[in-house]
């Protein structure tokens, strides 16, 4: 008792600080162990989180999806080694011929090893040694290297109307998704109105307003609305698939979508502007003019090729204790081979070539005056869409559907008017696709989607 209450000691004194340092890093610890489970726990939710933001769908634009593809898709990729492999052959060509080295000995006392003396050597052995050079003439090689570079301005343009083609069907199918998704809009937005008007054929089918078969109709009429979602869906995924494939695999993950509207947009520039703007930018024009120069220089190495070359040697000679130097040259006597037939050949390819131009240009000018008028078309029949028959089809059904609610018009006369203006609402979204399509064409035939 006199320990616990007497005053402490100078022991008891000492010790309590070192019960606080003990019980304060008692605290620390604790600290330390909290934050460390709270990391953990932190780290291991943050692969969710981040498992939980990825599953976002990339949304890309048209431009965007055209830039993609542009840059991976495989076939075009493929297409534009061509262009390595054609610079490659102009280095080819541009080679000058490699020099040639001979030499040999003669007179080598093989089978009579007692010959092997300085002195045989010197005056019975007979050393030589030279050097060749094949001398082309006509500017064969400049021609060469001219007709290679040639082929690879042909193969440029090849390679830059892929891109235009490319370019084309990947704006295709992208429309091909706008469409669906807006039809996947318009079946989801006629189910749920719809599904008021089964609601209310419901309740006045248990009130006894209506007959039992008038409210079966009612719900059949649902089964057309859910099978034109589930249509559109699978368009939608269909077409997503083989927009995929356009863009390449690796370019953007497997739950991308796209993101625009169905928009109409007016083009009030003239056919003859659009007729000259093509011929200046069709790639596929541009290659085929690029291939009568390439056929042109193509006849320019034929001939070079008919001339002759000469090969100069040089030699060096050691026998009978006496050096000297030899000179030689030949060259062939064109007399039969005057390489005629291969000339005539390149005359005809450039003749060839001149009229695969010519029918490249009409081709041109066929595509645009086809897609100009394409694209008319279609303006005129979004016209009568927006000019009223869109709103007159909608009226009709808002009418039909009050009338029958009063019962003044038949359940026939409302399920009909609503079959209309959803056939009316599809229709057109379809041409104002289809309207999209056909100005995509257009700047395809033209050759540049910046249209004036």
């Amino acid at each position: 008792m006199s320990i616990l209450s007497g005053p402490p000691s100078r022991i008891e004194k000492a010790s309590v600080p070192r019960i606080r340092g003990v019980a304060c890093l008692s605290c620390r610890a604790r600290r330390i162990i909290v934050s460390a489970i709270l990391g953990i726990s932190m780290a291991t939710m943050c692969p969710a989180l981040l498992a939980q933001t990825s599953s976002a769908p990339v949304r890309i634009t048209l431009d965007r999806a055209i830039e993609l593809a542009l840059q991976n898709n495989p076939t075009l990729k493929a297409e534009r080694t061509l262009i390595a492999q054609s610079q490659a052959q102009e280095v080819t060509a541009n080679l000058r011929p490699n020099p040639t080295l001979n030499g040999d000995i003669q007179f080598v006392p093989f089978f009579s090893p007692s010959n092997f003396t300085s002195t045989y050597l010197d005056n019975g052995v007979q050393f030589d040694a030279g050097i060749g050079y094949l001398f082309e003439r006509g500017r064969k090689r400049q021609s060469r290297f001219q007709s290679a570079k040639d082929n690879t301005s042909v193969t440029e343009a090849q390679v830059k109307d892929n891109e235009r083609t490319l370019t084309f069907s990947v704006a295709q199918q992208f429309f091909a998704v706008l469409l669906a998704q807006s039809t996947i809009e318009l079946a989801e937005q006629d189910l749920k109105s719809f599904q008021q008007t089964v609601d209310i054929g419901q309740a006045q089918y248990k009130a006894g307003a209506i007959s039992e078969g008038d409210f079966l109709k009612i719900r059949l009429q649902m089964l057309q609305f859910q099978s034109d979602i589930a249509a559109a869906k699978l368009a939608k995924v269909q077409a997503l698939a083989l927009l995929h494939q356009l863009l390449g695999y690796a370019a953007v993950p497997d739950n991308f979508d796209v993101e625009g509207e169905l928009t109409y947009q007016p083009i009030h520039t003239g056919l003859d502007d659009l007729k000259s703007l093509a011929l200046r930018t069709r790639t596929d024009l541009l290659a085929a003019q690029r291939s009568v120069t390439a056929a042109q220089s193509a006849e320019k190495l034929a001939e070079a090729n008919g001339k002759f070359d000469v090969t100069a040697n040089v030699n060096y000679t050691h026998v009978a204790a006496i050096s000297s130097l030899s000179f030689f040259a030949n060259m062939p006597l064109q007399i039969f081979n005057r390489n005629q037939g291969e000339i005539a050949r390149t005359k005809s390819v450039i003749t060839q070539s001149q009229l695969q131009a010519t029918a490249a240009s009409e081709q041109v000018l066929s595509d645009v005056v086809n897609a100009y008028e394409s694209l008319h078309t279609n303006d005129q029949i979004l016209q009568l869409y927006q000019g009223g028959y869109l709103n007159d089809s909608k009226s009709s059904r808002d009418i039909s559907e009050y009338a029958y609610r009063r019962g003044a018009a038949s359940l026939l006369d409302f399920l009909d008017a609503e079959r209309t203006y959803r056939a009316t609402e599809l229709a057109y979204r379809q041409s104002l696709a289809s309207y999209m399509s056909a100005l995509e064409q257009l700047r395809a035939a033209v050759g540049t989607r910046s249209l004036p």
